[in-house]
């Protein structure tokens, strides 16, 4: 891969890498993303991915912001999706949102025998599906389940799909319009602190002492928008994401600075 792709990648992910390092794994999907970009944008073609995993999606977009002549956008089905496919490419060619993910409808009777998400990707993957095809599957209780793949499985599965579980089920295309999903649950609220360190701003807004949080980034426990946190003293802004294993989602709000040079920090919590 050509130096230049490699300093542009680096350079892209550096936000991130300051708050506490991106993985490498991560680092080198991002540049293989772009990479094929890169080529897609100088053919005048569109590139799709496979289903991302947020930290991926995040880094990714953010490295291609930095490029010019290529545009990008991610979905994943519905608003809230969290895996999702990027389409990049010159944006002549990019007028409109490419048609990359479909919807499935999997439904059986799972009132007496209840399935997990586990249950129905092990039935997709069960029916040689790479994890990779598959985005985010919502339950729907006793009735099934809704999955986002690539379209280009609709077809196979819809065929072929027969059994979750114990449960035998049909499998139907639907619209993305028909995806039923619940918009997050938040509760908002207001921090003063001295600081914007991670550490401070995260530990009040989970209401956990900044020692346990502290011990929870060492752990690798933390992320900043889906990439891991090694440094207490990483700093954030607003439109930020904290996540804690076991405790959820904070979103970093408005921030105001006081005379005393003091910090007011709205904080959006996801329940």
């Amino acid at each position: 891969r050509c130096d230049v792709a490699l300093a542009v990648s680096a350079a892209a992910v550096g936000d991130s890498s300051a708050k506490g390092g991106v993985h490498r794994h991560v680092i080198e999907e991002v540049m293989d993303i772009l990479d094929m970009a890169q080529r897609a944008s100088q053919r005048r073609d569109v590139f799709h991915t496979s289903f991302l995993t947020p930290p991926i999606i995040a880094e990714a977009m953010l490295a291609i912001e930095k490029l010019a002549d290529i545009k990008a956008v991610a979905q994943g089905g519905y608003p809230q999706a969290e895996r999702c496919r990027i389409s990049a490419g010159h944006p002549d060619s990019m007028r409109s949102d490419p048609d990359v993910v479909a919807a499935l409808s999997i439904s059986g009777n799972f009132r007496l025998e209840p399935c997990s998400h586990g249950d129905f990707l092990g039935a997709i993957l069960g029916a040689g599906i790479t994890r990779e095809k598959v985005g985010d599957i919502l339950l729907q209780g006793e009735r099934g389940a809704q999955v986002l793949v690539d379209p280009e499985l609709v077809d196979y599965l819809t065929s072929t799909l027969e059994k979750v579980g114990k449960v035998g089920v049909s499998c139907t295309q639907i619209p993305l319009l028909a995806i039923e999903y619940e918009p997050p649950r938040t509760k908002s609220f207001k921090t003063v602190e001295s600081s914007l360190r991670v550490d401070a701003v995260a530990s009040a807004g989970f209401k956990i002492s900044r020692t346990k949080l502290g011990s929870m980034i060492s752990s690798g426990d933390v992320r900043v928008n889906w990439s891991l946190v090694s440094k207490s003293g990483a700093t954030l802004k607003a439109g930020d994401v904290v996540s804690v294993s076991g405790m959820g989602r904070l979103k970093i709000g408005e921030i105001v600075t006081t005379k005393k040079g003091k910090y007011v920090i709205q904080l959006i919590q996801y329940l």
